[in-house]
């Protein structure tokens, strides 16, 4: 069905998951995008950034929607969404689904965190886990039998400097995972999905935003009243004022 402007798949949670792993199965690869109301907003502006978020949209292999709002919308359209599908929800479900198969996942993502120092006499340095690794961790706790390619919190400014960037593609491209979890925030996720989809064709990419840090518990998401009555943003607004705001 088609909300402001753009088509969206009705379909499940657990739908996605059936869908990802019969594609695998297949040897082929997709793109999962969901969008919200702040992102359908930026696929409707004018200009450069309007017109690169059309062409995510347009790319996707699914799209499903992330937010309340929509949901209610598609109701009073007439042609109603079975449920909210979020990406903070799909991370946990897709990588369940994946360890029900021995299905391998990659999670880029999460807030870096640089090694720090002992106070020890042999100055031996002290390794911290980053979000990535973090996220990676639970996930793999938590879903029987799901393989953990790798994990990467890329630095800040990653995407500004072009060496920096091409280590990132290729840290991801070389482990060859079935799933990559890419929690950066769109449009950036969006740009790495597309440079990683021409060196993984077979895979699946989810570009998921905070659900990296929200696994990794560098975050928490709104209680359920608040992301069932559509004020989940207004909690992550208070969280990451900079983020959502700026």
């Amino acid at each position: 069905m088609r909300i402001g402007g753009e088509w969206f798949d009705s379909i499940t949670e657990e739908a996605v998951a059936d869908r990802v792993l019969s594609a695998l199965a297949e040897g082929r690869g997709g793109r999962i995008i969901t969008p919200n109301v702040d992102i359908l907003r930026m696929v409707s502006s004018r200009g450069r950034i309007g017109a690169e978020a059309r062409g995510f949209v347009a790319d996707a292999t699914l799209v499903v929607a992330d937010g309340m709002p929509l949901v209610w919308a598609s109701k009073l359209l007439g042609t109603p969404l079975p449920e909210r599908v979020t990406g903070s929800a799909l991370i946990w479900t897709l990588s369940a689904a994946l360890g029900r198969v021995h299905r391998s996942a990659y999670v880029l993502g999460g807030h870096p965190v640089p090694a720090q120092r002992s106070s020890t006499e042999d100055d031996v340095v002290q390794h911290v886990a980053d979000g990535s690794e973090l996220c990676a961790a639970a996930l793999a706790a938590s879903c029987p039998g799901l393989e953990i390619a790798g994990h990467y919190a890329p630095p800040f400014g990653f995407d500004r400097d072009p060496s920096t960037y091409a280590d990132v593609i290729m840290r991801v491209a070389d482990t060859k995972p079935d799933l990559v979890f890419v929690g950066l925030g769109f449009p950036k996720q969006e740009r790495v999905i597309s440079d990683l989809r021409h060196e993984l064709p077979e895979t699946w990419f989810l570009g998921c935003g905070s659900a990296v840090g929200f696994v990794a518990g560098e975050n928490r998401r709104a209680p359920f009243w608040m992301q069932r009555s559509g004020l989940e943003w207004a909690h992550r607004l208070a969280q990451e004022p900079g983020r959502l705001a700026g």
